[in-house]
């Protein structure tokens, strides 16, 4: 009877749009996988890596660089995907599921198949390798900036929305002057933890060797995966060093003047008490070109879109006319993407068609330990999160001193260590079956810390001081007000640190030490293997058995459970 419930309650789990968003990932696998196996191969040599220190800079301006790229690609489909799905009634029904699923998609699951099509489809050009590092990042990153603008859109109050169209401004005046200004806030702080997350991405694909062939690039990466190849200890925490350097500077000097900034957009009716302070913000405040450029530059841009005092009929000619071009070419793109969809589902069936059940079978025991550990994972860092949190939380004084070094460490690339960290625990007696483990643990857990940080700090010191005056006891008050308190965080944390924790299984279960390969069974080093050793058809049903469990665990559980905190659990209802 369970069992017809669960056939009965599949539609549920994956809709319409669902199926859809699955049949296109299908369809891209299909492509990258054909592309990958065409015959030429990457012929390009290894990208020579210097690790004289001196040699440092140049490789994290790369680095910088191919961030920043990404970050930019990232704010630019956020504010595109956003405005529409935020703007357009019916593009939403399709747009929010769509974030919704891709967002749940691991990344690092497609990073060896674009290697192989993007350097299989432009051969001798390291160009392609720099474009695919680019969009691996972009695709880790974009899908959390995107709901925040999305959702900071549909929050802006509907009486400034009627002002707005009171004083008849344009769709450009109304983005520029309202909609970006209300959104800019939680904009500012999502592309902070982003690009924050998107070390991890960065450093994995500037360091990806598969199989037989090097795809390397110079870089911060690329030099700690050179400096563990050749075990030159020095280079190694050089390139540590420079790591955190590049990450301090970058909190620093862009994003804590951004987040300043931005607080005085926020939408309040009553003004904060005290805003986050940046000297550099400061400093630039008294910039009299910026001033200028502000004056001069955005002001008349913004200008631009100033409407007439009367739409004569040939102008309503020409907006009727450029409404059904837009809606023509809308749906023409539809429908060439329903073919393209249509043709990779087609081609993927006939390419996992090879496998026989035995090949299935092998996937499905993959998954089962990857699962495991991902699961094993999220449950550690939940144990010594939770108290260790809640401390943090409660103690001003204390959070002042140990967030800053939390959130640097959550965006310090894990993967950069894993070798060394191998090498310790395999003094100690572990080897990589269970010290895979503890490697999905280092890029995970401080997702999971940093929101009951955030969840211990918003309980109200009234709920607290009421929790002294009833003279409830240390176990009484975990029970009734910090464990229900701080349960909409933990969700949160745990959402974000199993979608990390099945992107470092791509990375934990394959691990390259000077000359050796260290790999356990799993679906990520199934991935990676097949990837190397050109087993197509296997490479596409990992990937594709990857994506549909991150999407339907996260459908099936997650969602449910930040229903359950949102509707029972948090203060503010």
């Amino acid at each position: 009877m369970s069992l017809v419930r669960s056939i009965v309650k599949l539609p549920r789990l994956f809709g319409a749009v669902d199926l859809a968003v699955l049949a296109a990932v299908g369809a891209l696998v299909c492509g990258l996988v054909a592309a990958g196996r065409e015959p030429s191969a990457w012929a390009g040599p290894m990208a020579a890596i210097d690790l004289s220190p001196w040699a440092l800079p140049g490789h994290a301006l790369r680095s910088l660089l191919r961030a920043f790229a990404a970050c930019g690609l990232s704010l630019a489909f956020t504010l595109v995907f956003g405005w529409i799905a935020a703007n357009n009634r019916r593009a939403e029904k399709v747009m929010v599921p769509l974030l919704a699923i891709l967002q749940s998609i691991p990344v690092l699951a497609f990073l060896p198949a674009l290697l192989l099509a993007m350097t299989n489809s432009f051969p001798r050009n390291r160009l392609a390798l720099e474009l695919a590092c680019v969009l691996v990042v972009c695709a880790g990153q974009v899908w959390n900036m995107t709901f925040s603008f999305y959702q900071s859109l549909r929050a802006v109050p509907q009486e400034l929305r009627d002002a707005a169209r009171v004083c008849r401004l344009a769709w450009w005046q109304r983005f520029a002057q309202l909609e970006l200004p209300a959104a800019a806030p939680g904009l500012v702080w999502k592309a902070m933890m982003s690009m924050a997350g998107g070390w991890f991405f960065l450093t994995v694909a500037e360091a990806f060797v598969l199989g037989g062939r090097d795809f390397r690039l110079p870089g911060v990466g690329g030099y700690m995966s050179a400096a563990i190849q050749k075990g030159d200890v020095p280079a190694m925490c050089c390139g540590v060093a420079a790591m955190l350097a590049m990450i301090v500077a970058v909190d620093r000097l862009l994003w804590r003047p951004m987040v300043a900034w931005s607080q005085k957009f926020r939408l309040e009716d009553v003004e904060a008490g005290q805003w986050p302070a940046s000297a550099v913000l400061a400093f630039l405040q008294r910039s009299r070109a910026l001033a200028w450029l502000h004056t001069r530059v955005w002001m008349p841009l913004v200008a631009l879109g100033e409407p007439r005092a009367s739409a004569d009929a040939p102008g309503r000619l020409r907006a009727n006319f450029a409404v059904m071009l837009w809606r023509t070419v809308g749906w023409v793109l539809t429908l060439a993407l329903a073919a393209a969809v249509a043709w990779g589902a087609a081609r993927l069936t006939g390419l996992l068609a090879m496998l026989s059940a035995a090949d299935w079978g092998r996937v499905g025991g993959q998954t089962g330990l990857t699962f495991a550990r991902v699961f094993a994972a999220v449950v550690i860092g939940a144990m010594w999160t939770v108290p260790v949190g809640v401390a943090i939380g409660f103690s001003p004084r204390l959070a002042r001193l140990a967030q800053p070094v939390v959130q640097t460490l959550a965006a310090f690339p894990a993967p950069m260590v894993y070798p060394l960290v191998l090498l310790a625990l395999g003094r100690a007696g572990i080897g990589i079956n269970t010290g895979s483990i503890v490697l999905i643990l280092l890029g995970t857990q401080w997702y999971i810390l940093l929101n009951i940080i955030s969840g211990a700090t918003a309980i109200p010191q009234e709920l607290r001081e009421a929790a002294a005056v009833y003279r409830m006891g240390r176990a009484e008050r975990w029970r009734r007000l910090i464990l229900p308190g701080i349960f909409p965080a933990v969700v949160t944390g745990w959402v974000s640190a199993v979608g990390g924790a099945w992107n470092a299984s791509v990375v934990a279960e394959v691990v390259h030490f000077g000359d050796k390969v260290l790999t356990t069974d799993g679906l990520g080093a199934t991935i990676s293997l097949a990837a190397g050793r050109g087993e197509f058809a296997m490479l596409a049903a990992s990937m594709l058995v990857m994506c549909v469990v991150a999407a339907g665990f996260n459908r099936l559980v997650w969602q449910r459970l930040q229903s359950v905190a949102e509707g029972g659990f948090s203060l503010g209802k």
